[in-house]
């Protein structure tokens, strides 16, 4: 598993978001809940990380 892309963070990417005017990317749940309620994104859950959803 991956460590999430966003600045700082130091957690397991568990979501893959599809960002329209962005680069997609691989986010903890923690930032894929807070990024996926822009409008336009889309999120998809990574294989083998249901354990890391929290």
């Amino acid at each position: 598993m991956t460590e999430c892309v966003e600045d700082g963070c130091t957690e397991l990417a568990a979501v893959r978001l599809y960002v329209p005017w962005a680069a997609d990317r691989n986010v903890c749940t923690a930032h894929g809940r807070a990024l996926v309620q822009q409008d336009g994104v889309v999120a998809e859950p990574l294989e083998g990380a249901a354990e890391d959803w929290r």
